[in-house]
Protein backbone atom coordinates (compact mmCIF):
# COMPACT_ATOMS: atom_id res chain seq x y z
CA UNK A 1 0.00 0.00 0.00
CA UNK A 2 2.42 2.12 0.62
CA UNK A 3 4.94 1.80 -2.35
CA UNK A 4 1.54 2.42 -4.78
CA UNK A 5 0.87 5.81 -2.30
CA UNK A 6 4.42 6.39 -3.36
CA UNK A 7 3.93 5.86 -6.52
CA UNK A 8 0.71 7.88 -7.12
CA UNK A 9 2.33 11.20 -5.39
CA UNK A 10 5.29 10.92 -7.92
CA UNK A 11 5.95 12.70 -11.24
CA UNK A 12 6.98 9.94 -13.30
CA UNK A 13 4.77 7.52 -11.97
CA UNK A 14 8.14 5.68 -10.02
CA UNK A 15 8.73 5.75 -6.14
CA UNK A 16 9.71 9.45 -4.92
CA UNK A 17 13.55 8.58 -4.39
CA UNK A 18 13.65 7.21 -8.20
CA UNK A 19 12.60 10.94 -9.03
CA UNK A 20 15.47 12.41 -7.02
CA UNK A 21 17.82 9.97 -8.32
CA UNK A 22 16.85 10.22 -12.03
CA UNK A 23 17.18 14.27 -11.91
CA UNK A 24 20.21 13.60 -10.22
CA UNK A 25 21.53 11.64 -13.02
CA UNK A 26 20.24 13.89 -15.39
CA UNK A 27 21.82 16.75 -13.86
CA UNK A 28 25.03 14.76 -14.06
CA UNK A 29 24.81 14.05 -17.89
CA UNK A 30 24.12 17.93 -18.47
CA UNK A 31 27.18 18.86 -15.89
CA UNK A 32 29.25 16.46 -17.29
CA UNK A 33 28.73 16.96 -21.04
CA UNK A 34 28.43 21.08 -21.00
CA UNK A 35 32.23 21.54 -22.62
CA UNK A 36 31.13 19.93 -25.53
CA UNK A 37 27.36 21.36 -25.78
CA UNK A 38 28.90 24.77 -25.39
CA UNK A 39 31.22 23.12 -28.66
CA UNK A 40 28.55 22.29 -30.34
CA UNK A 41 26.95 25.20 -30.08
CA UNK A 42 29.64 27.54 -31.14
CA UNK A 43 30.39 25.40 -34.43
CA UNK A 44 26.64 25.29 -35.14
CA UNK A 45 26.29 29.87 -34.24
CA UNK A 46 29.47 29.96 -37.00
CA UNK A 47 28.09 27.78 -39.75
CA UNK A 48 24.64 29.76 -39.53
CA UNK A 49 26.65 33.08 -39.80
CA UNK A 50 27.06 32.38 -43.48
CA UNK A 51 23.23 32.09 -43.93
CA UNK A 52 22.48 35.64 -41.30
CA UNK A 53 25.36 37.52 -41.30
CA UNK A 54 27.85 37.76 -38.27
CA UNK A 55 25.69 39.62 -35.94
CA UNK A 56 22.68 37.75 -36.43
CA UNK A 57 24.49 34.55 -35.59
CA UNK A 58 26.35 35.85 -32.94
CA UNK A 59 22.88 37.03 -30.84
CA UNK A 60 21.42 33.14 -31.44
CA UNK A 61 24.73 31.87 -30.52
CA UNK A 62 25.05 34.15 -27.13
CA UNK A 63 21.05 33.39 -26.47
CA UNK A 64 22.24 29.56 -27.17
CA UNK A 65 25.02 29.73 -24.65
CA UNK A 66 23.08 31.85 -22.10
CA UNK A 67 19.85 29.72 -21.41
CA UNK A 68 22.84 26.51 -21.74
CA UNK A 69 24.77 28.02 -19.01
CA UNK A 70 21.49 28.68 -16.66
CA UNK A 71 20.89 25.07 -17.27
CA UNK A 72 23.36 23.79 -16.13
CA UNK A 73 23.56 26.53 -13.38
CA UNK A 74 20.51 24.91 -12.01
CA UNK A 75 21.79 21.07 -12.09
CA UNK A 76 24.48 22.48 -10.25
CA UNK A 77 22.04 24.22 -7.75
CA UNK A 78 20.14 20.79 -7.41
CA UNK A 79 22.93 18.41 -6.31
CA UNK A 80 23.85 20.68 -3.81
CA UNK A 81 20.85 20.55 -1.82
CA UNK A 82 18.30 18.49 0.20
CA UNK A 83 15.40 16.69 -1.86
CA UNK A 84 12.02 16.25 -0.37
CA UNK A 85 9.35 15.09 -2.27
CA UNK A 86 7.63 18.68 -2.85
CA UNK A 87 11.58 19.91 -4.41
CA UNK A 88 11.53 17.34 -6.55
CA UNK A 89 8.24 18.05 -7.96
CA UNK A 90 9.54 21.77 -8.09
CA UNK A 91 12.59 20.85 -9.70
CA UNK A 92 11.29 18.36 -12.14
CA UNK A 93 9.07 21.14 -13.67
CA UNK A 94 11.81 23.79 -13.90
CA UNK A 95 14.03 21.63 -15.87
CA UNK A 96 11.24 20.63 -18.11
CA UNK A 97 10.53 24.11 -19.07
CA UNK A 98 14.26 25.51 -19.30
CA UNK A 99 14.97 23.07 -22.00
CA UNK A 100 11.71 23.94 -23.70
CA UNK A 101 13.34 27.32 -23.60
CA UNK A 102 16.22 25.64 -24.58
CA UNK A 103 14.27 23.81 -27.54
CA UNK A 104 12.96 27.22 -28.35
CA UNK A 105 16.45 28.75 -28.44
CA UNK A 106 17.17 25.97 -31.48
CA UNK A 107 14.31 26.30 -33.13
CA UNK A 108 14.81 30.36 -33.48
CA UNK A 109 18.10 29.69 -34.73
CA UNK A 110 16.51 27.05 -37.60
CA UNK A 111 13.85 29.76 -38.53
CA UNK A 112 15.95 32.45 -39.05
CA UNK A 113 18.07 30.48 -40.94
CA UNK A 114 15.18 29.43 -43.35
CA UNK A 115 13.92 33.04 -43.53
CA UNK A 116 17.54 33.92 -44.61
CA UNK A 117 17.89 31.11 -47.68
CA UNK A 118 15.51 28.80 -47.54
CA UNK A 119 17.17 26.50 -49.74
CA UNK A 120 19.14 25.09 -46.58
CA UNK A 121 17.81 21.88 -46.28
CA UNK A 122 20.74 19.90 -45.91
CA UNK A 123 22.02 22.81 -43.34
CA UNK A 124 18.43 22.58 -41.59
CA UNK A 125 18.55 18.58 -41.11
CA UNK A 126 22.25 18.60 -39.56
CA UNK A 127 21.03 20.96 -37.15
CA UNK A 128 17.82 18.82 -36.42
CA UNK A 129 19.64 15.63 -35.83
CA UNK A 130 22.75 16.28 -33.90
CA UNK A 131 20.09 19.21 -31.78
CA UNK A 132 18.18 16.05 -31.24
CA UNK A 133 21.01 13.15 -30.94
CA UNK A 134 22.30 15.47 -28.00
CA UNK A 135 19.27 16.15 -26.20
CA UNK A 136 18.04 12.38 -26.35
CA UNK A 137 21.64 11.20 -25.02
CA UNK A 138 21.62 13.92 -21.92
CA UNK A 139 18.06 14.01 -21.18
CA UNK A 140 17.17 10.54 -21.12
CA UNK A 141 16.86 10.31 -17.59
CA UNK A 142 13.77 12.70 -17.84
CA UNK A 143 11.68 11.79 -21.07
CA UNK A 144 9.44 14.87 -20.49
CA UNK A 145 12.72 17.89 -20.91
CA UNK A 146 14.11 15.78 -24.21
CA UNK A 147 10.98 15.86 -25.66
CA UNK A 148 10.76 19.88 -24.15
CA UNK A 149 14.00 20.51 -25.42
CA UNK A 150 14.00 18.07 -29.13
CA UNK A 151 10.92 18.62 -30.43
CA UNK A 152 10.64 22.74 -31.20
CA UNK A 153 13.27 22.26 -33.93
CA UNK A 154 11.63 19.28 -35.34
CA UNK A 155 8.37 20.70 -35.57
CA UNK A 156 10.26 23.78 -37.14
CA UNK A 157 11.89 21.57 -39.72
CA UNK A 158 9.22 19.34 -40.76
CA UNK A 159 6.56 22.10 -40.84
CA UNK A 160 9.38 24.11 -43.50
CA UNK A 161 9.47 20.69 -45.54
CA UNK A 162 5.60 20.35 -45.81
CA UNK A 163 5.14 24.02 -46.73
CA UNK A 164 6.96 23.50 -49.95
CA UNK A 165 3.77 21.20 -50.98
CA UNK A 166 5.65 18.78 -53.35
CA UNK A 167 6.06 15.11 -53.10
CA UNK A 168 9.94 15.71 -52.04
CA UNK A 169 8.87 17.63 -49.21
CA UNK A 170 6.46 15.64 -48.04
CA UNK A 171 8.74 12.84 -47.70
CA UNK A 172 11.45 15.30 -46.02
CA UNK A 173 8.79 15.94 -43.13
CA UNK A 174 8.18 12.22 -42.68
CA UNK A 175 11.51 11.66 -42.30
CA UNK A 176 12.37 14.50 -39.88
CA UNK A 177 9.44 13.15 -37.72
CA UNK A 178 10.77 9.68 -38.24
CA UNK A 179 13.97 10.42 -36.90
CA UNK A 180 12.40 12.26 -33.94
CA UNK A 181 10.08 9.35 -33.47
CA UNK A 182 13.63 6.98 -33.16
CA UNK A 183 15.56 9.34 -30.81
CA UNK A 184 12.47 9.15 -28.49
CA UNK A 185 12.23 5.41 -28.55
CA UNK A 186 15.90 5.50 -28.29
CA UNK A 187 16.07 7.53 -25.07
CA UNK A 188 12.98 5.90 -23.91
CA UNK A 189 15.08 2.82 -23.99
CA UNK A 190 18.05 4.45 -22.02
CA UNK A 191 15.63 5.73 -19.08
CA UNK A 192 14.00 2.40 -19.09
CA UNK A 193 17.53 0.50 -18.69
CA UNK A 194 18.47 3.61 -15.92
CA UNK A 195 15.33 2.95 -14.05
CA UNK A 196 15.74 -0.80 -14.13
CA UNK A 197 19.44 -0.27 -12.49
CA UNK A 198 17.84 2.03 -9.89
CA UNK A 199 15.53 -0.69 -8.87
CA UNK A 200 17.91 -2.96 -8.73
CA UNK A 201 20.05 -0.84 -6.50
CA UNK A 202 17.35 -0.47 -4.32
CA UNK A 203 16.65 -3.46 -4.01
CA UNK A 204 20.47 -5.27 -2.85
CA UNK A 205 20.37 -2.08 -0.73
CA UNK A 206 17.42 -3.40 0.94
CA UNK A 207 18.67 -6.85 1.06
CA UNK A 208 21.92 -5.92 2.33
CA UNK A 209 19.88 -3.95 5.09
CA UNK A 210 17.52 -7.04 5.79
CA UNK A 211 20.49 -8.80 5.89
CA UNK A 212 22.40 -6.39 8.78
CA UNK A 213 19.27 -6.64 10.63
CA UNK A 214 18.98 -10.30 10.40
CA UNK A 215 22.58 -10.67 11.41
CA UNK A 216 21.99 -8.26 14.22
CA UNK A 217 19.24 -10.06 15.51
CA UNK A 218 21.12 -13.55 15.11
CA UNK A 219 23.97 -12.04 17.26
CA UNK A 220 21.25 -10.91 19.84
CA UNK A 221 19.78 -14.34 19.88
CA UNK A 222 23.18 -15.90 20.08
CA UNK A 223 23.92 -13.61 23.35
CA UNK A 224 20.82 -14.42 24.90
CA UNK A 225 21.51 -18.39 24.37
CA UNK A 226 24.73 -17.87 25.43
CA UNK A 227 23.82 -16.19 28.44
CA UNK A 228 21.09 -18.66 29.25
CA UNK A 229 23.08 -21.45 28.34
CA UNK A 230 25.88 -19.92 31.36
CA UNK A 231 22.76 -19.72 33.82
CA UNK A 232 21.77 -23.36 33.46
CA UNK A 233 25.32 -24.11 33.82
CA UNK A 234 25.38 -22.54 36.86
CA UNK A 235 22.13 -23.30 38.18
CA UNK A 236 23.02 -27.03 37.51
CA UNK A 237 26.32 -26.52 39.39
CA UNK A 238 24.61 -25.26 42.32
CA UNK A 239 21.90 -27.93 42.42
CA UNK A 240 24.30 -30.85 42.27
CA UNK A 241 26.11 -29.69 45.31
CA UNK A 242 22.74 -28.74 46.79
CA UNK A 243 20.74 -32.30 45.91
CA UNK A 244 23.97 -34.41 46.39
CA UNK A 245 24.77 -33.20 49.88
CA UNK A 246 21.32 -34.97 51.48
CA UNK A 247 21.64 -37.90 48.81
CA UNK A 248 24.71 -38.97 49.82
CA UNK A 249 23.35 -38.85 53.57
CA UNK A 250 20.26 -40.93 52.04
CA UNK A 251 21.79 -43.46 50.48
CA UNK A 252 24.31 -43.94 53.35
CA UNK A 253 21.57 -44.53 56.10
CA UNK A 254 19.51 -46.51 53.88
CA UNK A 255 22.80 -48.80 53.03
CA UNK A 256 23.11 -48.68 56.97
CA UNK A 257 19.41 -49.77 57.47
CA UNK A 258 19.17 -52.49 54.61
CA UNK A 259 22.09 -54.53 55.62
CA UNK A 260 20.69 -54.16 59.44
CA UNK A 261 24.18 -53.46 61.07
CA UNK A 262 22.75 -52.03 64.29
CA UNK A 263 20.25 -55.31 64.54
CA UNK A 264 17.22 -56.41 62.65
CA UNK A 265 14.03 -54.51 61.88
CA UNK A 266 10.96 -55.42 64.15
CA UNK A 267 8.90 -55.19 61.29
CA UNK A 268 10.61 -57.30 58.12
CA UNK A 269 8.86 -54.73 55.27
CA UNK A 270 11.13 -51.97 56.66
CA UNK A 271 14.43 -53.93 54.99
CA UNK A 272 12.49 -53.85 51.88
CA UNK A 273 11.71 -50.18 52.36
CA UNK A 274 15.15 -49.58 52.84
CA UNK A 275 16.32 -51.42 49.93
CA UNK A 276 13.93 -49.36 47.71
CA UNK A 277 14.48 -45.58 49.12
CA UNK A 278 18.77 -46.91 48.14
CA UNK A 279 17.82 -48.35 44.62
CA UNK A 280 15.75 -44.63 44.26
CA UNK A 281 18.85 -43.00 45.62
CA UNK A 282 21.02 -44.43 43.35
CA UNK A 283 18.80 -43.29 40.35
CA UNK A 284 18.58 -40.12 41.71
CA UNK A 285 22.33 -39.66 41.49
CA UNK A 286 22.96 -41.39 38.19
CA UNK A 287 20.44 -38.89 36.93
CA UNK A 288 22.49 -36.08 38.60
CA UNK A 289 25.88 -37.28 36.98
CA UNK A 290 24.32 -37.87 33.51
CA UNK A 291 22.50 -34.56 33.41
CA UNK A 292 25.88 -32.59 34.61
CA UNK A 293 27.83 -34.53 32.03
CA UNK A 294 25.55 -33.63 29.35
CA UNK A 295 25.46 -30.18 30.69
CA UNK A 296 29.63 -29.93 30.87
CA UNK A 297 29.76 -31.09 27.55
CA UNK A 298 27.04 -29.06 25.50
CA UNK A 299 29.18 -25.93 27.41
CA UNK A 300 32.60 -26.79 25.95
CA UNK A 301 33.87 -27.62 29.37
CA UNK A 302 34.31 -31.57 29.01
CA UNK A 303 37.75 -32.65 29.57
CA UNK A 304 38.91 -35.42 28.18
CA UNK A 305 41.96 -37.38 30.31
CA UNK A 306 43.65 -39.22 27.23
CA UNK A 307 46.08 -41.94 27.70
CA UNK A 308 46.54 -45.26 25.81
CA UNK A 309 43.45 -47.09 26.52
CA UNK A 310 42.68 -50.90 25.20
CA UNK A 311 39.25 -50.83 23.70
CA UNK A 312 38.69 -54.59 23.88
CA UNK A 313 39.50 -54.60 27.96
CA UNK A 314 37.35 -51.61 28.31
CA UNK A 315 34.62 -53.16 26.74
CA UNK A 316 34.84 -56.29 28.48
CA UNK A 317 34.77 -54.64 31.50
CA UNK A 318 31.31 -53.03 30.46
CA UNK A 319 30.14 -56.32 29.69
CA UNK A 320 30.78 -57.92 33.55
CA UNK A 321 29.08 -55.19 34.80
CA UNK A 322 26.11 -55.58 33.10
CA UNK A 323 25.83 -59.50 32.72
CA UNK A 324 24.08 -59.95 35.79
CA UNK A 325 20.98 -57.71 35.06
CA UNK A 326 21.12 -59.13 31.32
CA UNK A 327 21.19 -62.40 33.13
CA UNK A 328 18.15 -61.33 35.58
CA UNK A 329 16.18 -60.16 32.49
CA UNK A 330 16.82 -63.99 30.21
CA UNK A 331 19.08 -61.95 27.70
CA UNK A 332 22.18 -63.60 26.17
CA UNK A 333 25.36 -61.21 25.38
CA UNK A 334 27.08 -62.72 22.53
CA UNK A 335 31.19 -61.38 22.35
CA UNK A 336 33.36 -60.92 19.16
CA UNK A 337 36.28 -59.03 19.63
CA UNK A 338 39.33 -59.29 17.31
CA UNK A 339 42.41 -60.70 18.24
CA UNK A 340 45.43 -58.48 18.85
CA UNK A 341 44.09 -54.60 18.68
CA UNK A 342 46.73 -52.40 19.23
CA UNK A 343 45.25 -49.54 21.91
CA UNK A 344 43.67 -46.52 21.46
CA UNK A 345 44.27 -42.96 22.48
CA UNK A 346 41.79 -41.36 24.46
CA UNK A 347 39.84 -41.08 27.61
CA UNK A 348 38.86 -44.47 29.23
CA UNK A 349 35.92 -43.51 31.47
CA UNK A 350 34.41 -41.90 28.56
CA UNK A 351 34.84 -44.83 26.47
CA UNK A 352 33.84 -46.77 29.36
CA UNK A 353 30.67 -44.42 29.58
CA UNK A 354 29.70 -44.97 26.19
CA UNK A 355 29.72 -48.69 26.33
CA UNK A 356 27.47 -49.18 29.53
CA UNK A 357 24.70 -46.25 27.75
CA UNK A 358 24.50 -48.97 24.60
CA UNK A 359 24.48 -52.00 26.78
CA UNK A 360 22.42 -50.49 29.19
CA UNK A 361 19.42 -49.54 26.22
CA UNK A 362 20.41 -52.87 24.89
CA UNK A 363 19.04 -54.58 28.07
CA UNK A 364 16.57 -52.00 28.60
CA UNK A 365 14.90 -52.47 25.25
CA UNK A 366 15.26 -55.91 24.45
CA UNK A 367 12.55 -58.67 25.81
CA UNK A 368 13.18 -61.53 27.37
CA UNK A 369 14.52 -64.31 26.38
CA UNK A 370 16.73 -61.98 22.99
CA UNK A 371 20.21 -61.98 22.07
CA UNK A 372 22.70 -58.70 21.88
CA UNK A 373 25.87 -58.57 20.38
CA UNK A 374 28.59 -57.16 21.15
CA UNK A 375 31.77 -56.34 18.87
CA UNK A 376 35.05 -54.93 18.75
CA UNK A 377 37.26 -54.83 15.63
CA UNK A 378 38.88 -52.82 12.78
CA UNK A 379 37.58 -50.42 10.18
CA UNK A 380 37.97 -50.42 6.87
CA UNK A 381 39.75 -47.02 6.81
CA UNK A 382 42.48 -48.32 9.84
CA UNK A 383 40.28 -47.41 12.53
CA UNK A 384 38.54 -49.22 15.75
CA UNK A 385 34.72 -49.47 16.41
CA UNK A 386 32.20 -50.72 19.12
CA UNK A 387 29.41 -52.58 18.23
CA UNK A 388 26.37 -52.99 19.80
CA UNK A 389 23.24 -54.80 18.54
CA UNK A 390 20.00 -56.18 20.03
CA UNK A 391 17.03 -58.09 18.76
CA UNK A 392 14.59 -55.86 20.33
CA UNK A 393 11.57 -54.05 18.53
CA UNK A 394 13.33 -51.66 17.10
CA UNK A 395 12.96 -47.69 16.26
CA UNK A 396 10.99 -46.33 13.77
CA UNK A 397 13.04 -44.13 11.47
CA UNK A 398 11.04 -41.08 11.53
CA UNK A 399 11.74 -41.29 15.48
CA UNK A 400 15.59 -41.83 15.14
CA UNK A 401 16.33 -37.80 15.41
CA UNK A 402 13.94 -37.87 18.16
CA UNK A 403 15.99 -40.17 20.04
CA UNK A 404 19.88 -38.89 19.43
CA UNK A 405 18.00 -35.87 21.23
CA UNK A 406 18.31 -34.14 24.59
CA UNK A 407 15.83 -36.11 26.46
CA UNK A 408 14.43 -37.29 23.49
CA UNK A 409 11.92 -40.95 24.12
CA UNK A 410 10.64 -42.93 21.31
CA UNK A 411 7.47 -44.52 21.13
CA UNK A 412 8.85 -47.95 22.29
CA UNK A 413 10.83 -46.06 25.15
CA UNK A 414 7.45 -44.20 26.42
CA UNK A 415 5.11 -47.45 26.48
CA UNK A 416 8.08 -49.27 28.21
CA UNK A 417 7.68 -49.88 32.12
CA UNK A 418 11.64 -48.86 32.51
CA UNK A 419 11.41 -45.28 31.12
CA UNK A 420 14.69 -43.51 30.97
CA UNK A 421 16.04 -39.79 31.02
CA UNK A 422 16.40 -39.82 27.16
CA UNK A 423 20.02 -38.84 27.81
CA UNK A 424 21.96 -42.16 27.14
CA UNK A 425 22.58 -42.07 23.53
CA UNK A 426 22.81 -38.00 23.62
CA UNK A 427 25.70 -38.24 25.69
CA UNK A 428 27.43 -41.22 24.29
CA UNK A 429 27.00 -39.34 20.62
CA UNK A 430 28.85 -36.50 21.97
CA UNK A 431 31.29 -38.14 23.74
CA UNK A 432 32.14 -40.12 20.58
CA UNK A 433 32.19 -36.82 18.77
CA UNK A 434 34.70 -35.23 21.64
CA UNK A 435 36.67 -38.05 20.26
CA UNK A 436 36.89 -37.02 16.64
CA UNK A 437 34.35 -40.64 15.96
CA UNK A 438 31.43 -41.22 13.81
CA UNK A 439 28.16 -42.32 15.84
CA UNK A 440 25.63 -44.62 13.47
CA UNK A 441 22.17 -45.80 14.88
CA UNK A 442 20.85 -48.32 12.73
CA UNK A 443 17.32 -50.07 13.53
CA UNK A 444 14.25 -51.74 11.40
CA UNK A 445 11.27 -52.30 13.04
CA UNK A 446 10.78 -56.01 14.47
CA UNK A 447 14.28 -56.92 13.80
CA UNK A 448 16.21 -55.20 16.58
CA UNK A 449 18.94 -52.05 16.89
CA UNK A 450 22.97 -51.29 16.07
CA UNK A 451 24.85 -48.54 17.24
CA UNK A 452 28.26 -48.47 16.01
CA UNK A 453 30.54 -45.88 17.55
CA UNK A 454 33.62 -45.93 15.26
CA UNK A 455 37.31 -44.20 16.33
CA UNK A 456 39.64 -42.62 13.41
CA UNK A 457 42.37 -44.07 12.62
CA UNK A 458 44.15 -41.47 13.78
CA UNK A 459 43.95 -42.55 17.38
CA UNK A 460 45.33 -46.08 16.86
CA UNK A 461 48.96 -46.21 18.44
CA UNK A 462 50.69 -48.40 16.24
CA UNK A 463 53.43 -50.10 17.81
CA UNK A 464 57.27 -48.64 16.78
CA UNK A 465 58.97 -50.55 14.61
CA UNK A 466 62.54 -52.21 16.31
CA UNK A 467 66.00 -49.66 15.80
CA UNK A 468 68.33 -51.63 13.48
CA UNK A 469 71.15 -50.00 16.18
CA UNK A 470 74.54 -51.27 16.23
CA UNK A 471 75.51 -53.37 19.03
CA UNK A 472 77.45 -51.64 21.95
CA UNK A 473 81.14 -53.00 22.23
CA UNK A 474 82.78 -53.52 25.48
CA UNK A 475 85.81 -51.37 26.34
CA UNK A 476 89.38 -53.14 25.65
CA UNK A 477 90.75 -54.17 29.16
CA UNK A 478 93.59 -52.01 29.04
CA UNK A 479 91.63 -49.60 28.63
CA UNK A 480 89.27 -50.66 31.80
CA UNK A 481 92.30 -50.83 33.99
CA UNK A 482 93.33 -46.91 33.07
CA UNK A 483 90.40 -45.89 33.62
CA UNK A 484 90.12 -47.54 36.92
CA UNK A 485 93.58 -46.54 38.17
Amino acid sequence: MREARDRLTSTTGTRPQFDSELLSQFCQNRISASPAVVALILTIGFLSGLWLGPIRAAIATTVLVVIHGVVVGACKRFRSESHSATRVTTWWTRFVLLDLLFGLAWMGTVVYVIRSDPGSSTFMVFVMLLVVAVGSMLASSLPAAMLAGTAPVTVAVAFHFALQGDMQGYMLAGMVVTAQGYFAMLAHRLYSTTLATLVARAEKDALIGELEQATAVSDEARRRAEAANIAKSRFLAQMSHELRTPLNAILGFSEVMKSEIFGQHAVPVYKEYASDIHESGVHLLNLINEILDLSRIEAGRYELNEEAVSLPDAVQECHHLVKLRAQNRGLRIHEAFEPLLPRIWGDERAIRQICLNLLSNAIKFTPQGGEIWLKVGWTASGGQYISVRDSGPGIPEDEIPVVLSSFGQGSNAIKSAEQGTGLGLPIAKNLTDLHNGTFTLRSKLREGTEVVVTFPPERVMAPLAPLDAPPIQPYPAATRLRSSA
